[in-house]
């Protein structure tokens, strides 16, 4: 079965890191290669953010079209042709537009995969929503909040939307780490004995809340002088967030660590892992730092919440609130018991969010659009058990 897998883009300006992205080096190479031919189109140019995805051997196609521009149509389906697709998995607005609209013209099924929690969307954006509603067979969506996103201002009817958590690949975030390869990794950070190292993974856009850890770890460092925070990737508000920085004067206490291409060995280094989100689809640096059972800081952001509890896998506190972040990482510094308590028990909810569990699903969700789609005229998967899509695996 031939499956194409269509996104917008691979990145953000001034990001190399991108949860979409990331999702597709982890989830393509996983399918079934006796089974699946999955392959990427990006309508956009490449740029620096594909660099990692060409190294797994994925198969990617660069349309190089604008935004808006309607050429994107003709070599989408140009692409489809050529490569004899029989699936469409549709990520980002220009995806799900030309998308659906190539599988009309193609009579192909199509699944309409939400990542963003937003509230509502361009005027231009609902008339073609309302439009291709019909043209969508499912539409999946990465946290509760996404899939009211989906099903208010995406225009799809509830019924064709299902929440479908994400994952990452627990092999790769769970496996031991030796006390002298966390040390190295620590060294290189310039981590010093003795002091607690507070660290996110994220991309430096208004959603991630960075601008509120910044300001947390002025009030954590005139109580807790040991404290360290690094700040890992890339984005636009680089240069105000370091501002901000050298304003409050934390000096060498905040480190904008910049790109990690190895992104479990600077978590392992970390002490306690934080997210300060404003709102969240449902970030996939979660995934990874409950599989490497780190002990979590997090807000109370739409989709933060979905995956974490408080007191049970994390603490959560009010987003917006740089006194309740720099609390609860005060009372994470001072408690190791909670510290050991928390850890153990991200852990355990790692196990349900492994990114192979979510790859079987997409597997088993293809092969039933393949059989009923056409034949039902697009009614028939929801006539089908669609509970293997939202059942978790046991913690």
């Amino acid at each position: 079965m031939n499956v194409l897998q269509v996104c917008d883009h691979l990145g953000w300006e001034g990001s190399r890191m991108h949860g979409v992205k990331r999702l597709f080096a982890w989830m393509i190479p996983r399918f079934d290669p006796e089974r699946f031919n999955v392959s990427l189109v990006s309508l956009r140019k490449k740029d620096l953010s594909e660099e990692t995805l060409e190294s797994y051997g994925i198969d990617i196609t660069y349309l190089h079209k604008s935004k808006f521009d309607p050429a994107t149509l003709t070599a989408l389906l140009k692409v489809i042709d050529r490569k004899q697709i029989d699936i469409l998995h549709l990520h980002g607005y220009g995806a799900t537009t030309f998308g659906r609209l190539s599988a009309g013209i193609r009579r192909l099924p199509t699944i309409l995969h939400e990542h963003a929690n937003l509230t509502s969307t361009p005027w231009f954006q609902k008339v073609a929503d309302r439009a291709l509603e019909p043209l969508t067979d499912i539409a999946l969506a990465v946290s509760k909040s996404t899939a009211e996103f989906v099903i208010n201002a995406r225009q799809i009817p509830a019924r064709k939307v299902k929440v479908v958590y994400l994952g990452a690949p627990l092999e790769e975030f769970s496996q031991p780490r030796t006390a002298a390869e966390i040390a190295d990794a620590r060294a290189e950070l310039g981590i010093e004995p003795g002091e607690f190292a507070i660290g996110t993974v994220t991309r430096l856009h208004d959603s991630k809340g960075n601008s509120y850890l910044v300001d947390a770890a002025r009030l954590v460092l005139n109580e807790r002088p040991r404290a360290k925070f690094f700040v890992v990737g890339e984005g636009p508000l680089l240069g105000g967030l370091q501002e901000q920085a050298r304003g409050l004067g934390l000096g060498d206490r905040f480190i904008f660590a910049g790109f990690a291409r190895d992104v479990a060995r600077v978590v392992s280094v970390f002490d306690l892992s934080v997210f300060p989100s404003l709102w969240e689809g449902t970030p996939l640096t979660v995934f990874e730092a409950l599989a490497m059972g780190k002990p979590i800081v997090a807000t109370d952001a739409d989709g933060l919440v979905d995956v974490l509890t408080d007191e049970r896998d994390a603490i959560i506190v009010p987003k917006r609130d740089a006194r309740a972040l720099a609390n609860g990482i005060i009372r994470m510094m001072d408690e190791p018991d909670t510290r050991a308590r928390l850890s153990a028990a991200a852990s355990h909810t790692a196990g349900q969010y492994d990114i192979t569990q979510f790859v079987r699903k997409m597997e088993q969700l293809y092969e039933l659009l393949h059989r009923v789609s056409r034949a039902t005229h697009r009614r028939g998967v929801l006539a089908a058990d669609l509970s293997f899509l939202t059942t978790k695996a046991p913690a």
